[in-house]
């Protein structure tokens, strides 16, 4: 009896959070926000994932708890890969190949920001591929093109392997629109997903081949790696590993390269113009994300909006225009010069704007805050914290603190003092003083606080005590 294959899905977390600004930051990427019917595209990726074996997930530290509270939210147990840094996705591949495992075992890397709406379909096209990658080929799925799209890579295909799959000729960047013509022309050419089936030991023999440093330093850094509840922590070593992506480190230079084509839709929701096609249009082929509601186009035709919960946005008479308003930014493009928000980005990034990190709103693993108002000697903000939560014990050695209670019970630490606050109830946390905040209840606390000093960056915390593994220190 054939020994039944075991598939591992392997979901790759990272992302710049650049070519869908000022909705997606670098610290609250793409693939975390609520893009979808109110889902995000890493919470798809889960649920299209479920039944086909154990989920690991590979992520920046900074991401961890965007994974956890998502696979939360689903009741899916998931194990996280915490890279130190970003090395591309040779080197992520290569901490999931290193990671305990059978080598029969069959790997498949999804990226978390792609948006492919039918599970099932999705499904089938990689139990077709099964049999392909338990015999030693390297996997790949190339999308049917649906036009000359410039803004994928793509896969030559080349000799039939079986009815299912072709070999892999070569593999192209990005085209011009001329070449992106001549490639869907020809009905060779496959867009580049960026999903792999792989052998766990077909994968490990690849790197060592190619990319011996790569395949050492990941072996030698999940050798060392530590556990941390549900977190891997790799060894100091990834740290030496070449950064290049699987498609320069292998898939350029493997003889071994199977193509398995899928003709169900695909994006991976890489600029606005890709959420322009997946966004339900109106009579006018205008678009509407976000809080819906609060927009309204008026003779307006080929515009794409997104509103937030903060105010009202109204068109009249645009054309061809993206139109993206969050709490902090408003961005106004062309639609076909929205390729050039990333350029933008930079741009922003050399001035130091710090729009381009985070959101007005940050998520945190308690919970969330808002940064309602600031000047140079004060800031206001709304904290919201999740029921059964609380922040770390801390001090801040430049600023004071002045929080309201508007909805909810916080039981305050300050100090040598532990009491409870409840609505329209407010304390003070005098500079230097040793605190805390949590919510002892049902329901999610809400207060306004009001920090004062001369330096009032999130950087002024000293750590004694916290529950989501971040760095502390004695008191």
């Amino acid at each position: 009896m054939r020994k039944a294959t075991v598939i591992k899905p392997v979901i790759m977390c990272g992302g710049s959070g650049t070519r869908l600004w000022p909705l997606s930051r670098k610290a609250f990427p793409k693939q975390f926000i609520p893009l979808y019917q109110g889902k995000s595209l890493f919470e798809l990726t889960v649920e299209r994932l479920l039944g086909l074996g154990d989920l690991l997930a590979i992520s920046g530290d900074d991401y961890r708890f965007f994974v956890q509270e998502i696979s939360e939210k689903l009741g899916v147990e998931l194990t996280q890969i915490l890279e130190p840094c970003g090395k591309d996705t040779a080197p992520a591949m290569g901490l999931a190949a290193a990671f305990s495992g059978a080598n029969d075992d069959l790997l498949l890397f999804c990226p978390a920001d792609h948006f492919i709406p039918d599970a099932e379909q999705f499904r089938a096209m990689v139990e077709s591929a099964v049999d392909l990658a338990s015999e030693g080929w390297i996997v790949t799925f190339g999308v049917q093109p649906s036009g000359p799209s410039t803004a994928y890579g793509y896969i030559e295909t080349g000799e039939v392997i079986r009815t299912n799959a072709s070999k892999s000729v070569r593999f192209h960047e990005k085209p011009d629109a001329q070449t992106a013509m001549e490639f869907l022309s020809s009905g060779k050419f496959l867009w580049n997903s960026g999903i792999f089936l792989i052998k766990r030991a077909t994968l490990l023999e690849a790197l060592k081949e190619f990319e011996p440093t790569i395949y050492e330093k990941c072996k030698s850094a999940m050798e060392s790696a530590e556990q941390d509840g549900t977190f891997w922590r790799p060894g100091s070593d990834f740290a030496e590993a070449t950064k290049k992506s699987i498609d320069y480190a292998v898939m350029e230079r493997a003889s071994n390269i199977a193509v398995v084509p899928f003709t169900g839709v695909w994006s991976d929701v890489g600029s606005w113009d890709s959420m322009f096609a997946l966004s339900k249009l109106d009579k006018d082929n205008c678009g509407k994300l976000g809080v819906v509601e609060n927009i309204c186009t008026v003779n307006s035709q080929n515009t794409l909006v997104h509103a937030s919960d903060r105010r009202f946005v109204l068109t009249i008479g645009t054309r061809d225009l993206v139109i993206i308003d969050t709490p902090d930014a408003l961005m106004v493009s062309a639609l076909d010069q929205v390729e050039q928000v990333k350029k933008a980005v930079a741009e922003l990034d050399t001035a130091g704007r710090g729009e381009i990190l985070e959101h007005r709103r940050v998520a945190r693993p308690w919970g969330s805050y808002d940064s309602v108002d600031h000047s140079d000697r004060f800031q206001v903000k709304r904290i919201t914290v999740k029921p059964g939560a609380r922040l770390s014990l801390q001090k801040h050695n430049h600023r004071s603190e002045h929080w309201i209670v508007v909805k909810g019970t916080a039981l305050v630490t300050r100090d040598d003092e532990k009491f409870l606050l409840g609505e329209n109830e407010s304390t003070y946390i005098p500079l230097g003083a040793v605190h805390r905040m949590e919510n002892p209840e049902k329901i999610p606390l809400e207060l306004i606080e009001v920090q004062s000093g001369s330096y009032l960056g999130e950087d002024d915390i000293e750590r004694f005590d916290d529950e989501y593994g971040r760095k502390t220190q004695k008191i």
